[in-house]
């Protein structure tokens, strides 16, 4: 009897000292330091901290009560090479599964950045530049510099190459960069990413956008889609209304179709930063590809970054008797089938 007892006290105490420590492991990964704190602590994981580094860092900013067991949870679940490098938002009152599932899925303080349709690569450059992300420099040498002609200067580098990763990029001349595919829409980016990754987000959501059905109405009309965001540039820039840029693109391609020059303002203004009303006859003559009422077709490349509701206009344009047009300085578009209405139009909206 003595030895039966002197075995299930034994039995009992290790018993116990397992029952403790697995409340020791529960409470250690399921209860927060702080249950009900709500202080937040930016917790940032370099490229290239390991498992361990990670975890001491944890304790040591006092979001975690034990690195070891925070180390044990996350090789019990596999995640250890998960754990991705950027700032994180923590708070004391997570517990560790909490705090895991967020390093291990990115889950990363991330920034807005909003590009606004009808935007330049100057535009986007100096956005990014006036937020502190990147250098103009930095964009312009990855998607190119505004109104470049590739095919002529060896003096400035070439763009970055993304068409191995975006099949439409390939219709895209090869004399120009990514002026007109960084999409305008709002990003949520982290602060890790490089001007590359951006970049890739935009492409990425540009070819979501430009739909399969947009695609074979593109391809149907015996069009390409370079030539389609080239046009929709021009609108974007020129007309305001989504009624009034389908009009103007039937103007345009009717223009293009019967061999007149294209003659927008607009793609002036990207090569000399003035407003429509500043233009000179001195700009009317300057020799660039970029230039409609020197050169006939359409210009270089696109002029910006068009939005959806113009690339839509330039794709199911309205046929139209008008061959002129002009937007008032209130934004509203003046269509005319001569150009003698036109000259009347441009006296007594613009007076000239």
């Amino acid at each position: 009897m003595r030895r039966f007892s002197k075995k299930k006290s034994i039995v009992l105490f290790i018993v116990g000292i397992l029952i403790l420590i697995g409340v020791w492991i529960g409470q250690g990964i399921y209860l927060p330091p702080r249950l009900y704190s709500e202080e937040q602590i930016v917790f940032n994981i370099e490229k290239g901290q390991g498992l361990r580094e990670i975890s001491a860092n944890l304790k040591k900013a006092g979001i975690i009560k034990s690195e070891v067991l925070a180390n044990l949870f996350v090789l019990v679940r596999g995640v250890q090479g998960k754990l991705q490098a950027g700032k994180y938002i923590l708070t004391t009152s997570m517990n560790i599964p909490e705090i895991i599932n967020k390093l291990s899925t990115g889950d990363t303080v991330k920034e807005e950045i909003t590009i606004i349709e009808g935007w330049t690569l100057r535009d986007i450059a100096w956005y990014f530049e006036n937020k502190g992300m990147f250098a103009a420099e930095e964009l312009f040498e990855v998607a190119g510099f505004p109104a470049i002609d590739y095919s002529k200067t060896f003096e400035l580098p070439q763009p970055r190459d993304f068409s191995d990763e975006f099949e439409f990029l390939r219709e895209k001349s090869e004399k120009v960069g990514l002026e007109g595919y960084l999409f305008p829409d709002t990003y949520e980016i982290t602060p890790e990413a490089t001007i590359e990754d951006v970049l890739r987000k935009m492409l990425q959501n540009f070819d979501e956008k430009i739909t399969p059905e947009l695609r074979e109405e593109i391809e149907r009309k015996g069009k390409t889609l370079f030539e389609v965001i080239t046009m929709a540039s021009i609108l974007e820039k020129e007309v305001k209304t989504n009624e009034d840029r389908q009009i103007t693109a039937g103007i345009l391609w009717k223009r293009l179709r019967m061999g007149w020059p294209l003659q927008a303002d607009a793609t002036l203004t990207y090569l000399t930063g003035k407003g429509s009303l500043n233009l000179t006859k001195d700009d009317l003559k300057i020799d660039s590809p970029y230039n409609t009422y020197k050169y006939y077709g359409l210009p270089l490349g696109p002029i910006c970054n068009p939005g959806l509701e113009s690339i839509g206009a330039v794709i199911y344009y309205e046929e139209n008797s008008y061959w002129f047009y002009l937007t008032t300085p209130e934004g509203e578009t003046i269509f005319s089938e001569t150009l003698e209405e036109h000259n009347i139009a441009r006296f007594n909206y613009l007076k000239q």
